[in-house]
């Protein structure tokens, strides 16, 4: 789970992506510049590969505000996804790696 008290990454965010993982479940906020205001794309897939090697269909995501407000959002809907899809999270870990 992603504590919200330690969780602060937004001024990296600003400038490059930030991406970690959980038992199973990697995932990536990303800028996301807008014609009005930028904000954060927040990504989950599962393990056991990266991004752009994951099938679109296994990808899910959110946009949230560039704010730390943004960033709270993005976290609590990380710790949510964690937990209702916590099964799938597991058996990404089963898998083996190719």
């Amino acid at each position: 789970m992603i504590d919200k008290e330690n969780f602060h990454p937004l001024n990296y965010i600003k400038k490059e992506e930030y991406s970690g993982s959980m038992d199973g479940m990697r995932y990536m906020l990303k800028r996301i510049k807008g014609e009005e205001e930028d904000r954060i794309k927040v990504t989950i897939w599962p393990e056991p590969y990266g991004i752009h090697k994951t099938p679109e269909e296994e990808k899910q995501s959110i946009e949230v505000a560039l704010t730390e407000a943004g960033v709270e959002e993005a976290a609590d809907w990380l710790n949510a996804q964690y937990e209702e899809q916590k099964d799938r999270w597991r058996e990404s870990l089963r898998k083996p790696w190719v």
